[in-house]
C-alpha cells in the first residue's frame, strides 16, 4: 500500500499509547513525538508537523478531561482530524459530467509520468461508462506519441496525434474538434514537459490552454520531490489555471507524505494518486478514507464500491443474501477469489479492510499472494459440484484430498492449506450472519444497519481494543449517525 512505512509508524505509535495502563502527559508526548518523527521522515514540512503537535495538545487537555471520558478515543480522533487537515486543501476540484463534453489538459515536468497518467485517467473513467479520448500535443519529446499510442491501443481508447506536425497548438485544436464531433465526453490533452521550469514550457502551455479552452487543467507531479512540491505547484498555478493535481510514483518513495501535504498547502486539490506503473494502479484521492487506511482503519465505502464494481448486478442480491445467512461454501470462496483478482492490486483492496496493516503486505508480496489465490482456484477446479457446494468440512476426507491434489498437479500439503484457508474464512463469514449490507449509493445506511454486536465480532480484537471496546464502538457509531463510513473508523468532522 501507498506510504506503508508512514502508516505503520503512526499505527505503532497509537498502539503503544493504547497499551499504556494510564494515559498521562508523558504517554501523550511520546505518542506525538513518534508520529512527528514519522511525518518528518516522510519529508513533511517541519512547521506543519510542529503546528499539528501544538493543535493536538491544545485539543487534548488531559487535566480538563473528566474521569468518564475515553482519553484514547479523544487522542486518536484529534490525530485523525489533524492529519486530515494537513492533507485537505479545503476546496473541491472541477468534476466532469458524464454525457457532457469536457476537455481536460495535463501539464507537468518531463519524467513525472504525465503520458502514463493520461491513459490511467482515461481508463479509470472508461470503466465507469465514460467515452474518453486522448490527444497527444507533446511534440517536444521524441517517442511521446508512440508511447501514448501504445498505451491507448492497449486500453482500447481512441487517440489522436501526428508524426509530422510540429505545432502542438494545431494538433491539440484538431484533436479536440475531431473528438467533439465523435461525441466523446472526456477529451484528454497531453502537453509537452521540460527538464526544468523554463519560460518556453509555460508559454506553450498558455497557448494550448487558450486554443482548447480546457474545463480543467491537471498538474501531474512526481512524489519523490517531497516538500519541494510546494514551489513547483505554485509556479504552475501562476502560469495556467491549475484546477487539480495528480501525484505519481507514490509506491516507490518515502517522501510521498511530504509531497501530498505540500500540494495541499498551495490550496490545490489532489484528485488521484499513481500507485504503480500498471494501468489499474491508480486511486481516487479522498482525504478521510486515505488517512483512515493510513492508520489501518480501513475504508468500508471504497471496499463496497469495489465489490459493486466487479460483482455483476444480477449476482449482488444473491451474494448479499448468502452473506446475511452466514453460509459459506468452497464455490462461494472461488467466486470471491475471482472478484478479488478483478478488483485490481490486492494490497490496495486489502488496505480498505479495518485492521489491515499496510506493512503486512509489502509491495513485493502482492504477486505472491495473487499466485497463491490462483493456486487455490486451480485446486478447486478439480473438485466435484457436491464438494464445492457443501458446508460440511468433514466431507473432505483423505481420499478426496489425494484425488484433488493429483487432479490439480499440486502437493497434498497445498490442498490442506487451501482447506485451512476455507475454514478460516468460513469462521469469519459465519460471524456476519444477519448483517445487512446496503446497496450501492446507500453507504450512509451502513452505520444504521450494522449491529454493534456484529461489528464487534467481525473486527480484529486489537482494533476493537483500540476504539475502546464494544462501548467505544457503540459511541463511535452513534457519533457517525447518518454519515457514511468514508471517514474510516475515526470519521468525525473537523
Amino acid at each position: 500500500m501507498v506510504l506503508a512505512q508512514l502508516g505503520g509508524s503512526i499505527s505503532r505509535a497509537l498502539q503503544h499509547m493504547s497499551n499504556a495502563t494510564i494515559i498521562d502527559e508523558k504517554v501523550l508526548s511520546e505518542c506525538l513525538n513518534e508520529i512527528s518523527r514519522a511525518l518528518l521522515q516522510a519529508d513533511v514540512q517541519f512547521k506543519m508537523v510542529r503546528d499539528m503537535q501544538a493543535n493536538i495538545k491544545r485539543i487534548v487537555n488531559l487535566d480538563d478531561l473528566a474521569a468518564g471520558h475515553n482519553k484514547r478515543r479523544i487522542i486518536q480522533q484529534a490525530i485523525f482530524n489533524e492529519l486530515c487537515k494537513m492533507l485537505d486543501p479545503g476546496k473541491p476540484s472541477f468534476t466532469p459530467k458524464k454525457g457532457k463534453t469536457s476537455v481536460i489538459m495535463f501539464v507537468g515536468l518531463q519524467g513525472s509520468g504525465k503520458t502514463t497518467t493520461c491513459t490511467k485517467y482515461a481508463y479509470y473513467h472508461q470503466k465507469k461508462g465514460w467515452k474518453p479520448a486522448l490527444v497527444c500535443a507533446d511534440t517536444f519529446r521524441a517517442g511521446a506519441f508512440d508511447q501514448l499510442k501504445q498505451n491507448a491501443t492497449k486500453a482500447r481508447i481512441p487517440f489522436y496525434g501526428s508524426y509530422t506536425e510540429s505545432d502542438p497548438v494545431k494538433i491539440a485544436v484538431e484533436g479536440v474538434e475531431r473528438f467533439k464531433k465523435e461525441n466523446c465526453d472526456l477529451i484528454i490533452v497531453d502537453t509537452s514537459g521540460r527538464h526544468k521550469q523554463e519560460a518556453a514550457l509555460f508559454e506553450e502551455m498558455r497557448q494550448v490552454s487558450e486554443a482548447t479552452k480546457p474545463d480543467l487543467v491537471i498538474f501531474v507531479m512526481d512524489s519523490s520531490i517531497g516538500q519541494a512540491a510546494f514551489d513547483q505547484a505554485q509556479a504552475f498555478k501562476q502560469s495556467v489555471a491549475v484546477g487539480a493535481v495528480i501525484v505519481t510514483k507514490m509506491d516507490g518513495h518515502a517522501k510521498g507524505g511530504g509531497a501530498l501535504s505540500a500540494v495541499a498547502a498551495t490550496k490545490s486539490p489532489v484528485i488521484f494518486i499513481g500507485t504503480g506503473e500498471h494501468i489499474d494502479e491508480f486511486e481516487v484521492f479522498d482525504v478521510k478514507p486515505f488517512v483512515s487506511r493510513l492508520l489501518g482503519m480501513g475504508d468500508w465505502s471504497g471496499f463496497m464500491d469495489k465489490i459493486h464494481e466487479v460483482v455483476p448486478t444480477d449476482q449482488q442480491p444473491e451474494l448479499l443474501q448468502k452473506l446475511s445467512e452466514g453460509s459459506f461454501t468452497l464455490r462461494l470462496m472461488y467466486e470471491q477469489f475471482q472478484n478479488i483478482l478483478k478488483m485490481g492490486p490486492i494490497g490496495q483492496v486489502f488496505s480498505m479492510l479495518p485492521g489491515f496493516s499496510a506493512e503486512l503486505m509489502p509491495k513485493g508480496h502482492e504477486k505472491e499472494s495473487q499466485a497463491k489465490i490462483k493456486r487455490y482456484m486451480t485446486m478447486m477446479d478439480s473438485m466435484t459440484n457436491a464438494e464445492l457446494d457443501s458446508t460440511n468440512p468433514k466431507l473432505m476426507n483423505e481420499s478426496r484430498i489425494i484425488r484433488i491434489a493429483r487432479g490439480s498437479g499440486r502437493p497434498v500439503k497445498d490442498v490442506m492449506d487451501m482447506l485451512e484457508e476455507y475454514k478460516r474464512l468460513a469462521k469469519i463469514w459465519s460471524k456476519m450472519k444477519g448483517l445487512k449490507i446496503p446497496k450501492k449509493g446507500e453507504m450512509s445506511a451502513l452505520s444504521r444497519n450494522m449491529n454493534v454486536q456484529h461489528m464487534s465480532k467481525v473486527l480484529p480484537p486489537q482494533l476493537l481494543k483500540q476504539v475502546g471496546g464494544v462501548g467505544g464502538l457503540q459511541s463511535l457509531m452513534k457519533q457517525m449517525g447518518s454519515k457514511d463510513m468514508t471517514g474510516g473508523m475515526f470519521g468525525g468532522d473537523r
